[in-house]
């Protein structure tokens, strides 16, 4: 399955400056996988130490918050969008 994958402007320095790249896999965890593998230090920015989506990174499958669905099991279509959000504290 091929996904576009919305990369934010803090990240972009590890896509080559790219707005947006193209993932493979069945789940959102499977396409977020494939794109680290193609993209160094990308994995360390949106994954902890036990392989877990880091708590300030909001991931969203075609405007819908995965938390709210299968999390990152959430299957994945071809042609969806995934968009990855970071999230930014206020004050």
């Amino acid at each position: 399955m091929s996904v576009t994958v919305r990369i934010p402007t803090p990240l972009r320095n590890l896509t080559d400056g790219a707005e947006t790249v193209a993932g493979d896999g069945q789940t959102v965890a499977a396409v977020l996988s494939d794109i680290c593998a193609r993209h160094d230090g990308l994995k360390e920015r949106l994954f902890d130490e036990s392989g877990a989506i880091r708590r300030f990174v909001n991931i969203y499958l075609n405007s819908e918050d995965i938390r709210f669905e299968n999390g990152p099991d959430t299957p994945v279509n071809d042609g969806d969008e995934v968009s990855i959000i970071p999230a930014i504290a206020g004050g």
